[in-house]
């Protein structure tokens, strides 16, 4: 198939235009998958919403699809949700739920242009809510607040907007506020128009979007009384103090609007939905690795920010997940890969709607493709017609636990070793070698000891392969040189080794603690030891 952009230039960007990529964001059991299914019921993506546990005749979450997240309850891997809400498409990135998984989640978070916070109404704002917050900040993704769980008791609307402000080093605006504390909620009114309550009737366990009933000022008064007045007098106490909403200042970071409500009874969802549409950002411009950015009209570009192999069982595939960032992604299209120049065909593409697949012939910047069995691709790759486009690579995040993986069975020793490539390859985890250890002997490095789990679970059942960990006790890694991995293995330190990531030749110097990496840098000051993102020391 030619190159050649077959579509103009004018109604590329008009699609564009009708773009909303965005991730949501939370601490685990905020509600994130529930809020995921709510807003595409809303759209109507999906007949009826699904829930984590399936209880009271629902479905299992569309978007979490693996067995283990199955088991648990959990997201650990993400999917892309597309559908249309109000003449525009909306591409929902689901990230993972679980804290270990925040590399995962910084890597769709590249691939998004704007984020919905999830706050949990009762916890307020949780660990990692907020190192999320900061990866957003990191990446300049506007953040919208939604406050979730407002039909159950929580804190004070007004203290959660308090400790917001003060944690997180950003103004809260709120653009709908509650009616009624937390666990009475009795409605919800806009901040835009407080004439008027909006009132809603549950539906069983929330599997059809809740029924909206518009009362004027005077009725709420009747009806609601202290409620609707308590509600209006915070509010009118929150937007006279701060700087009210600015569209500039949202997507510059300065500001994030506020909405109430209830993912698991549909509450306040639309409200949430229809500001995606009419607050976040159309797919722009992207910086490019030396400079420059990558204008949405020019030819096809877009930025691999996820692999992930066995979405279908019965096919043992493999998916690269591409965000499309400039021009049209037409299937069958010959792409040339930044990293290495050669070519590729993208004869196998599809949008992924949790394990369900549709066949994309055509992609706009904003969408997400799944190419099928792209084996030359890796995170952070960048493709691109025409014109060469390389975007920045995606840094990794910092281990803090190392282990030691062997096979069980020595004979499986093939399965072993594909394994351990694709878990590489997938970003599952940080794959470290050295010639001491060998090919059957690579360490494991994760964010957190949940990603182990996934490992032995995957390598079991997908690879056939069974696995032991054996645990290392370090929990700090440093980026250095030649130079200085000679120096940290002559060095007297037990605690302390060099290993070479293998998805791209870094040296990492583990250390077993913060006090024998300062007692090496005290020795040897002149040795570089760099710290990776999200650095816990």
């Amino acid at each position: 198939m030619s190159n050649e952009q077959s579509i103009p230039v004018l109604q590329v960007l008009n699609e564009a235009g009708r773009r909303r990529t965005f991730a949501v964001i939370s601490h685990p059991d905020a509600g994130k998958s529930t809020l995921t299914e709510a807003l595409a019921l809303h759209a109507r993506a999906i007949t009826s919403a699904g829930a984590v546990h399936a209880k009271g005749g629902r479905r299992g979450v569309t978007s979490d699809w693996m067995e283990l997240e199955r088991e648990r309850g959990i997201s650990v891997t993400s999917a892309a949700l597309q559908f249309e809400h109000r003449g525009h498409v909306m591409n929902l990135v689901d990230t993972p739920g679980h804290a270990d998984f925040s590399e995962d989640t910084y890597r769709v978070l590249a691939a998004v242009d704007c984020a919905i916070m999830l706050v949990d109404a009762a916890k307020g704002l949780e660990e990692q809510t907020r190192k999320l917050f900061a990866v957003c900040r990191h990446r300049g993704v506007p953040v919208i607040t939604f406050i979730n769980k407002w039909d159950r008791r929580g804190r004070n609307a007004l203290t959660l907007l308090e400790d917001i402000e003060t944690h997180l080093g950003i103004t809260p605006v709120p653009v709908v506020w509650p009616v009624g504390d937390a666990g009475n909620l009795r409605g919800l009114v806009e901040a835009e128009n407080t004439d008027q309550m909006l009132r809603y009737t549950k539906v069983p366990a929330g599997t059809h979007a809740a029924l909206e009933e518009k009362l004027t000022a005077d009725q709420a008064v009747e009806q609601e009384g202290e409620e609707w007045a308590n509600a209006l007098e915070e509010l009118e106490l929150v937007l006279s103090s701060g700087p009210g909403y600015d569209q500039e200042a949202f997507e510059e970071g300065k500001i994030s609007p506020v909405f109430f409500g209830a993912a698991l009874t549909n509450i306040g969802v639309k409200l949430l939905l229809d500001a995606v549409v009419d607050l976040a950002p159309a797919p722009g411009p992207r910086p490019l690795a030396k400079g420059g950015a990558r204008e949405v009209g020019e030819d096809f570009s877009g930025l691999v920010f996820k692999i992930q192999a066995n979405m279908d069982p019965a096919h043992r595939d493999r998916i690269a997940f591409v965000r499309v960032c400039s021009g049209v992604f037409e299937r069958g299209m010959n792409v040339t890969r930044a990293a290495s120049g050669r070519s590729l065909t993208t004869k196998y593409a599809h949008t992924v709607f949790g394990a369900e697949r549709t066949v994309v012939d055509t992609a706009y910047p904003g969408d997400v493709v799944g190419l099928i069995n792209a084996a030359a691709l890796r995170v952070g790759d960048t493709l691109y017609t025409g014109k060469k486009a390389e975007f920045p690579a995606l840094p990794a995040f910092a281990p803090e636990y190392f282990a030691v993986a062997r096979p069980k069975d020595i004979s499986r020793s093939k399965q072993f070793r594909r394994g351990v490539s694709q878990l590489d390859e997938e970003g599952v985890v940080q794959v470290l070698v050295s010639d001491r250890r060998g090919d059957q002997a690579p360490v494991m490095a994760a964010v957190g000891p949940m990603q182990f789990d996934v490992v032995l679970h995957r390598m079991e059942h997908e690879f056939s392969s069974p696995i032991t960990l054996d645990h290392l006790n370090y929990r700090l890694a440093r980026v250095t040189d030649p130079a200085g991995a000679a120096e940290v293995g002559k060095s007297r330190l037990t605690d302390a080794e060099v290993l070479t990531r293998r998805s791209d030749d870094v040296l990492l110097a583990l250390f077993a603690d913060k006090w024998h990496l300062s007692a090496f840098q005290r020795a040897k000051p002149d040795v570089l030891l760099e710290p990776l993102i999200a650095t816990a020391d």
